[in-house]
C-alpha cells in the first residue's frame, strides 16, 4: 500500500478507470460523486457504464478495500477532479459550461489541507486551471496556492474501449503551477504510466495541447466529410476517390462519416473559438462543417425516400446510434441526431445499436437486426459496427440504404 490518499472526483467515463488504476497500483482512493445512484451502483460491486477490463479491475480493487465509494468529500492527500465540460449556448455562442469544475472546487476547498496536490484532468479553455480553478480554491480555503497547495492539469487522453490500456501505455502532458507541483504530478502519474512518458510543462499550454489534439482531428475529418458532399454534387464515389488519392506517398485523408461525436472531438475545440473567435476560423468552420454533416444526410435520405416512396410516412432503420463504432457511446452522437430529426419531421424511427441491451435510447426503439431490416422501408447505415458486418451485408443490401460510412 501506497501511504498517500488520492480522491478522484467524479466517477464518470474518466474518473472511475482513473480512481480504479490508481487503486490498483496500492492507493488509498475514495472515488467521489454527487450522484447517490453512481455511488450506490459502485458500492455492490458494479460499474455503471461498460468499458474492457474496467468491472474485473474495479471490483478487485473494491473487494481489496483501495477504492472506496463516497458521496461525501473527504480529506487526501491528492485530488483529481474529472467532471464533465460540456458546452453551453450564450448569446449564439458555444462556450464551455465550467460550472462542475467550479463546484468541484469550492467542495476540495472545503477539506484541502496544505501541502496537498489538486489536479484538474477535465477539459477546459486555456487559462481555467490556474484562474477559475485555483482562484477559487484559495477564496473557498484562505489558503495561497503555490505556497500552502499545489495545481497541476493533466487532461486525459484515452479512447473509450481502450481506456484501461491507454492510461497505462500513452504519453501524459502534465501542466503545473511550480517545481514543486511538478515533483508531486510526475510522482503521481509515473505510477501509473509504465509504457509511455511524462512531460511536464506550464498549465495553459497542457490545456491547449488536449484542445489542439481534438480540433487536429475535427479539421481532419471536416475535409473528408465536405469531400464527401462535394463528390456528391459532382456524382463522385467518395470512398473510390479517397482511396485513390491516398496512393499519393504524401497523402492520408480519412474516411467520411455520419459526422463527429463523443464528449471530445465534438466539443472541445469550440473551447478554442470562445477564446479567440476571430483568429479561429478553420477551427470554428471544421466544427460547422461535422456538425452540419448530420442534418445533411437526412436531407439526402429524404430525397432518395421520396424518389422511391413518394411524400409518405415511412418507418427508417438507423443502423447504430452510438457515436463511432463498437462502443455503446452514445454523447454527441451524430447517428442520434439523424434518428431524431426524422422523428421530428414526423417520421417513425427504429433502430438497431448492438452495443447497448436497452430497449430504447434516446425515445429510439432498439431492435433486433433482423426486426430493423424486416420492419424498415429505408435503413440508414450510420456506424461501422463491426457486428453489422458478420453475415449481415447481403440481408442489409436488400433494401433501400443510404451508405453513411462505406461499409456496402
Amino acid at each position: 500500500m501506497i501511504d498517500k490518499s488520492i480522491t478522484v472526483v467524479g466517477m464518470g467515463y474518466i474518473g472511475l478507470p482513473t480512481a480504479t488504476i490508481l487503486a490498483a497500483r496500492g492507493y488509498t482512493v475514495f472515488g467521489y460523486d454527487i450522484n447517490e445512484h453512481i455511488i450506490a451502483e459502485l458500492s455492490s460491486g458494479n460499474t455503471h457504464f461498460f468499458e474492457p477490463e474496467l468491472q474485473g479491475l474495479f471490483k478487485s480493487v473494491l473487494d481489496s478495500g483501495n477504492l472506496i465509494p463516497s458521496s461525501s468529500l473527504t480529506q487526501s492527500d491528492i485530488f483529481i477532479i474529472c467532471v464533465p465540460t460540456p458546452f453551453k449556448s450564450v448569446a449564439g455562442m458555444r462556450k464551455a459550461d465550467l460550472s462542475r469544475v467550479a463546484s468541484a472546487a469550492r467542495e476540495v476547498a472545503r477539506v484541502l489541507q496544505e501541502g496537498n496536490l489538486v489536479v484538474l484532468e477535465s477539459t477546459v479553455p486555456p487559462g481555467t486551471t490556474e484562474g477559475l480553478m485555483t482562484e477559487t480554491i484559495e477564496q473557498e480555503s484562505h489558503l495561497k496556492v503555490n505556497a500552502d497547495f499545489f495545481v497541476a492539469h493533466c487532461p486525459e487522453r484515452v479512447l473509450p474501449g481502450r481506456i484501461i490500456h491507454e492510461l497505462r501505455n500513452n504519453d501524459r502532458i502534465i501542466g503545473v503551477s511550480s517545481d514543486r507541483a511538478g515533483e508531486l504530478a510526475r510522482e503521481l502519474y509515473s505510477s501509473i504510466v509504465s509504457g509511455a512518458s511524462i512531460y511536464l510543462t506550464d498549465t495553459i499550454t497542457a490545456e491547449m495541447c488536449k484542445l489542439a489534439e481534438n480540433a487536429f482531428r475535427d479539421v481532419s475529418i471536416a475535409f473528408a466529410n465536405e469531400l464527401s458532399m462535394i463528390c456528391d454534387e459532382l456524382n463522385i464515389n467518395v470512398f473510390e476517390l479517397i482511396n485513390l488519392a491516398n496512393k499519393h506517398p504524401r497523402v492520408s485523408i480519412l474516411s467520411p462519416g455520419a459526422g463527429v461525436g463523443g464528449h471530445c472531438i465534438a466539443v472541445d475545440p469550440w473551447f478554442i473559438v470562445e477564446k479567440l473567435p476571430e483568429t479561429a476560423r478553420l477551427i470554428k468552420t471544421a466544427r460547422e462543417t461535422n456538425d452540419n454533416k448530420p442534418l445533411w444526410i437526412v436531407k439526402k435520405v429524404l430525397e432518395d425516400a421520396e424518389r422511391m416512396f413518394g411524400s409518405r410516412r415511412l418507418t427508417f432503420g438507423i443502423l447504430g446510434l452510438a457515436y463511432k463504432a463498437n462502443v455503446g457511446d452514445f454523447r454527441e452522437s451524430p447517428a442520434l441526431l439523424i434518428a431524431k430529426e426524422l422523428k421530428r419531421l414526423g417520421h417513425n424511427v427504429i433502430a438497431c445499436e448492438p452495443n447497448s441491451e436497452s430497449p430504447q435510447l434516446k425515445t429510439i426503439p432498439n431492435l433486433r437486426l433482423e426486426t430493423v431490416v424486416n420492419e424498415a422501408d429505408y435503413l440508414i447505415y450510420a456506424v461501422a459496427h463491426s457486428q453489422f458486418r458478420e453475415g449481415y451485408v447481403e440481408m442489409i443490401k436488400q433494401k433501400p440504404i443510404y451508405d453513411a460510412v462505406g461499409e456496402l
